[in-house]
């Protein structure tokens, strides 16, 4: 059971390095001028899924950013193939979360100036 978790661990930091260049390579243009950060991934047991947390600034754009993520999951699960074919015998399905710890980092500061 190690050896599997240890493996879903680096399968998923190699996801997010290969993830946040794609995003980096798209520019804010694609994302409505958003600056996006992959914040986490984490990869399921059998490495069929990746679950890639996304941290999008400023945060009213989200719903927006989540959309376009949607819609070109295909695409950059092409492209994260491309970077990963070697590594992988079939590359994760990938679905998004937003990763709201910057909303909730932002939350406790406004309450702290209180």
């Amino acid at each position: 059971m190690e050896e599997k978790n240890t493996r879903q661990q680096k399968v998923a930091r190699e996801i997010q390095r290969c993830f946040a260049e794609i995003i980096r390579g798209k520019g804010m243009a694609m994302f409505d001028g958003a600056m996006l950060t992959v914040s986490g991934v984490r990869v399921s047991p059998d490495l069929s899924v990746a679950y890639i947390y996304i941290s999008i600034f400023p945060s009213e754009k989200a719903p927006k950013v989540m959309d376009i993520l949607k819609e070109n999951s295909r695409a950059l699960r092409g492209e994260l193939g491309n970077r990963m074919g070697r590594q992988l015998r079939i590359i994760p399905e990938i679905s998004f979360y937003v990763d709201g710890s910057l909303d909730y980092v932002a939350h406790i500061e406004e309450l702290l100036k209180k």
